[in-house]
């Protein structure tokens, strides 16, 4: 069975808080400043617009950020994780304390922009491979310390999670099979020291290397930077050796034009790292309203 970040993510309490934490002492450190400028008792209340069309994401990190600051802090939502949101949408309001809202103001932003960002592209993906069978997978390609809120962000974004670190799953590179002498031997090693329901993948980057992987058992292969011709030639071979039981995945250089072109060949799964390493932020923005 493939490992996969299932669940309702309530166990992310925890790692929100975490992120959040670090993400207010890196940037407040002994102070703000500037937040000074503003009389101590002064409440307001501000406004998060999107200036572009996007998927929204990152609301609890968002939250976290005003709340460990001041815990009285009022947030009314308009839209919530996995909406579609539009270009000058009005978010949600925030009222407060006028230097809390200024202090938390960009973290809480970072973190709204960001997996805004991650579901927005993972939804792109989604939608272009919608109807083909195919399904979007997220890697270990994330920005460090993020992974699990990147991982979130994927689900938002109808995409699937796949192995959340080296520890939950046994992915057998070029590297490892060079060491262990064969496709054959690397597959053997690991199932000997596979822990109990623990998926086995292994990449192969020839169709010579993926006939090896399914005459020694293999049930679910990386196809690594495959052509399309490759990739038809790879299905066919994997429907008549198994009776399509074992799960492909196509990975490398998947980009949104060529996405969909890979799905109709019939893989079952398509990598892309590029959902949660090339990140560019939503543009949203903070404006007071009194």
């Amino acid at each position: 069975m493939v490992s996969e970040f299932h669940g309702n993510f309530m166990d992310l309490a925890a790692e929100i808080d975490n992120d959040v934490s670090r993400a207010l002492a890196e940037d407040v450190g002994t102070g703000d400043l500037t937040a000074l400028l503003l009389p101590a008792g002064q409440s307001t209340s501000a406004s998060i617009i999107s200036r572009e069309s996007a998927t929204l994401c990152g609301v609890r990190w968002f939250e976290a950020c005003f709340r460990q600051i001041a815990p009285q802090t009022q947030i009314c939502w308009f839209a919530q994780d996995g909406d579609a949101i539009a270009a000058g949408q009005n978010l949600c309001e925030v009222m407060g304390n006028a230097r809390a809202l200024l202090t938390a103001e960009r973290p809480a932003l970072n973190f709204l922009q960001t997996l805004s960002a991650v579901a927005t592209q993972t939804r792109r993906y989604v939608e272009v491979v919608a109807g083909t069978g195919a399904v979007i997978v997220d890697t270990r390609k994330t920005l460090p310390g993020l992974r699990l809120a990147q991982k979130y962000a994927v689900k938002c974004g109808g995409g699937v999670n796949h192995r959340l670190g080296l520890y939950d799953g046994i992915l057998i590179k070029e590297n490892h099979i060079i060491a262990a002498g064969s496709v054959a031997q690397a597959l053997h090693a690991a199932r000997e020291i596979a822990p109990p329901g623990v998926f086995i993948q292994i990449e192969v980057e020839t169709l010579d290397q993926l006939h090896q992987a399914l005459i020694a058992g293999a049930k679910m292969i990386l196809l690594d930077n495959f052509e399309l011709a490759q990739l038809r030639s790879a299905v066919a071979l994997t429907a008549n050796l198994t009776s399509g039981q074992t799960i492909l995945e196509a990975s490398g250089g998947i980009t949104l034009e060529n996405v969909r072109a890979i799905a109709q060949t019939g893989v079952d799964r398509i990598s892309v790292g590029s959902l949660t390493k090339n990140v560019q932020a939503v543009d949203l923005s903070m404006r007071f309203l009194t």
